[in-house]
């Protein structure tokens, strides 16, 4: 197993982002699947290393990588020490970074025999599911689509909606993040950003566009976002595959850090699943 971490992403007039690859050196066009964070979320939380090792073992190039405005630098990727940024992020921003990170992988591996460039499936993970989706419905590079607790309407999002007076009045609202304790700003812009792309950013409209397989996986004891999202998800598009994970929490019975060399039963059937569902 080949990893490289922390893999600069130099971008002209844009942040750099951070990226992480697994894959075998013995195996030849192997698939690739890209994991997108979600909210208040890096690459390298809780057990999603453990993820991307166990489904890269079972013959695919797994990609993970940091949003460039996730609150994250490139010195220090986990957690939030760039607030100023995290502050600046909005969903086009996401969507473009995703757009550059796929980009750059068809370009990073395109002459090795061990990747299959052709190939690829988005992963999501809650506003990172809604994120995926959206870039499935605009890119046909994408082949498959696979969501995990994801986001339905990013126009119910704590981060779109609130006092948009005294939003607009002060330019910043803040997000309590539990478990760092920081208090998270978000410029008025994002909710500028969302209303000015609110045709593009609309997630009902993107999956019902989409003809490619679609595997949605979401725990029925997820406090976050509602299992009902992901039955919204699949009657948008009666193509999807919901797989409800009994007993599962929004990150499937993990938290971060993670000290534990094995994944939780929930995320090792997660894991599974994934596996399962881009091989076919």
């Amino acid at each position: 197993m080949r990893i490289d971490s922390n893999i600069i992403l130099k971008r002209v007039d844009k942040k750099s982002i951070l990226i992480d690859t697994f894959y075998s050196e013995d195996k030849s066009s192997q698939p690739i699947v890209i994991f997108c964070h979600g909210y208040k979320g890096f690459k390298d939380w809780g057990a999603w290393n453990l993820m991307a090792e166990y489904i890269a073992k079972a013959g695919f190039c797994f990609i993970k990588f940091n949003f460039s405005h996730n609150g994250g630098t490139i010195n220090n990727p986990i957690d939030f020490p760039d607030l100023e940024a995290f502050g600046n992020n909005n969903y086009t921003k996401e969507l473009d970074d995703l757009n550059d990170v796929i980009d750059w992988v068809q370009n990073h591996f395109e002459n090795d025999s061990n990747v299959n460039v052709d190939q690829i499936s988005l992963i999501g993970h809650s506003r990172g599911g809604g994120i995926a989706i959206l870039k499935a419905s605009e890119d046909n590079r994408i082949k498959k689509l696979i969501t995990l607790a994801s986001v339905s309407d990013f126009k119910r999002r704590t981060a779109t909606v609130g006092d948009l007076k005294e939003w607009k009045e002060t330019g910043v609202k803040y997000v309590l993040n539990g478990r760092t304790k920081q208090q998270m700003p978000h410029y008025y812009q994002f909710y500028q950003d969302f209303k000015t792309n609110e045709e593009r950013l609309h997630i009902e409209s993107a999956i019902k566009r989409l003809k490619i397989p679609i595997l949605l996986i979401h725990g029925d004891s997820d406090t976050s976002v509602s299992l009902n999202e992901a039955k919204e998800l699949q009657q948008w598009n009666m193509n999807c595959e919901l797989k409800i994970i009994k007993n599962a929490d929004h990150v499937f019975n993990t938290k971060h850090p993670w000290n534990t060399y094995n994944l939780s039963t929930k995320l090792d059937r997660v894991s599974k699943l994934i596996i399962d569902f881009a091989n076919k």
